[in-house]
């Protein structure tokens, strides 16, 4: 009995080593403070993908906004704020456009076939059937599988 104590024991006292080492924790490496400004465009007229970005941070404030045209022309413009006291806020507005958006042709093309001026050549080639002199094939002349190892006899 005393031998499955002190058993118990050890592994409840190593677990709890293990445990306090797990959740030892680090302190937040200061970094001193964060700031950026980026900007992209994107103005394709051949496929309609017209949008664009620009961000601005500095601390823990930043400031946005991006724009894009819908699929039925409207132009969707979203400014948006995200701090630590309000969390993340967008507006969002959509306005008409005269810009429009290529759209798929509804029945598909039809595809004609060409006359083939020489004739087609056989892709695959078959050998000759073998001529077998008896019914049974002679002993020697087999290929044996057994799963994934095959044996080969010639």
């Amino acid at each position: 009995m005393m031998g499955k104590l002190s058993y118990l024991f050890c592994i409840c006292l190593t677990l709890s080593s293990v445990a306090v080492w797990a959740i030892e924790l680090r302190p937040d490496l200061d970094s001193g403070p964060v700031a950026y400004e980026f900007h992209w465009l994107v103005n394709d007229p051949h496929t309609g993908d017209i949008k664009s970005q620009k961000e601005t941070r500095k601390d823990d404030k930043v400031v946005g906004q991006y724009t894009l045209i819908d699929s039925d022309g409207y132009l969707r413009t979203v400014d948006y704020t995200a701090d630590d006291h309000s969390g993340f806020n967008a507006l969002v507005r959509r306005e008409p456009t005269d810009i429009k958006i290529p759209q798929p042709s509804p029945e598909p093309k039809k595809l004609i076939a060409a006359k083939l001026l020489t004739p087609l050549t056989p892709l695959v080639h078959y050998a000759p059937k073998a001529i077998l002199k008896s019914a049974e094939p002679s002993e020697g002349n087999y290929v044996s599988v057994s799963g994934p190892t095959a044996q080969y006899k010639y």
